[in-house]
């Protein structure tokens, strides 16, 4: 059988599928089915610091009001701070993950305040997350704002993150960058410890019945892998930070080129929610042990990497003159009849 430990983040693996972001974070008898099919970790869903505001601006306003204008409201409401408004909830389910599980457990984060990142990630990290993964997920409106702002805002969150906590910071990366390896060399400047390629961003959709905005989740799908195995074959063996592949992984065979590519680790959600997530998982860790064993690798390790652009027999095929050759090598359909 194929060796499938891996060492991530400085934590040991039984494996290199990892559970991504994703509501089944939530449940955690499902997480236990999906480490019992050989999730390596397990990563929770995120915690959105402006939806803990907007629960806590809710509740002051609704209970609150009522007590401050109704002499008989003290009588039948309770005050607002005998509820759980903060991020007790996924401290519980880290704790609750934690004794169960048996792998790692990985906190993600997504915050909007200096003072709300190095907060709350001190809090998950106290409650024993192995790692906290951060979630950089900003979307730009104001166009004042120049990406050397943004790029910068986003180098001192996590180097505040990094010296707040005393457990490895993995960055969750958005493709939207000029110089991808250069933002990677200067996280790893400020202290990461690994990066996960790619966030998938919200993406709404426009109704054309209604001429709003449709709002709905949409599931990855195998055409958006290639995206990430591109940056993952530039980066590998050129930065020190660990790699991360999320998105576009539904096969064994997926995860596969994403490790020959340089990832040490492959997230996978929707391949998981498309299906019952145990087996799915199940499926793509026999899918990847299989291609691993017809072409004679005794463990992931020997894989890894083996198609980056440094180890590739032809590294122009992960360059610009590439795009050059598919384009000539395109025939037109010609017209049936």
């Amino acid at each position: 059988m194929v060796d499938l430990r891996t060492r991530w983040l400085g934590l040991e693996l039984p494996g290199p599928l990892v559970v991504g972001a994703c509501p089944l974070g939530n449940d955690l008898g499902t997480l236990e089915r999906l480490v019992a099919a050989g999730a390596g970790a397990v990563v929770l869903p995120s915690l959105f610091e402006e939806q803990l505001v907007h629960e806590q601006l809710g509740a002051h306003l609704f209970l609150d009001t009522y007590v401050d204008t109704n002499a008989e409201a003290r009588s039948f409401l309770p005050d607002s701070d005998v509820f759980s408004l903060g991020a007790e909830p996924t401290l519980a389910q880290i704790q609750r993950c934690k004794a169960a599980l048996g792998v790692p457990v990985l906190a993600s984060l997504n915050g909007t305040t200096p003072g709300g990142w190095t907060r709350l990630a001190a809090e998950l990290a106290a409650a024993g997350a192995d790692a906290i993964e951060v979630n950089l997920y900003e979307v730009v409106t104001d166009p004042a704002r120049s990406s050397h702002d943004v790029e910068e805002r986003q180098l001192e969150v996590v180097a505040s993150v990094v010296e707040a906590v005393p457990v490895p910071v993995s960055v969750k990366l958005s493709p939207f960058y000029s110089s991808l390896p250069g933002f990677v060399a200067r996280l790893a400047q400020v202290g990461a410890a690994g990066v996960v390629l790619f966030n998938r961003f919200y993406q709404p959709d426009v109704d054309l019945d209604t001429l709003g905005v449709d709002r709905h989740l949409v599931l990855s799908s195998p055409a958006e892998l290639p995206l990430r195995l591109h940056a993952l074959a530039l980066l590998h063996g050129r930065t020190p930070l660990e790699l991360a592949c999320t998105g576009g992984v539904h096969q064994g065979t997926d995860a596969a080129k994403a490790v020959l590519c340089g990832a040490t680790v492959v997230q996978t959600v929707s391949a998981l929610l498309a299906d019952e997530p145990a087996a799915a998982l199940a499926r793509l860790l026999r899918e990847l042990v299989a291609w691993l064993d017809e072409r004679g690798y005794a463990t992931v390790d020997e894989a890894r990497g083996a198609t980056a652009l440094d180890n590739v027999a032809d590294p122009a095929a992960w360059e610009r003159v590439n795009y050059a050759r598919m384009l000539q090598g395109w025939m037109p359909r010609r017209p049936s009849g």
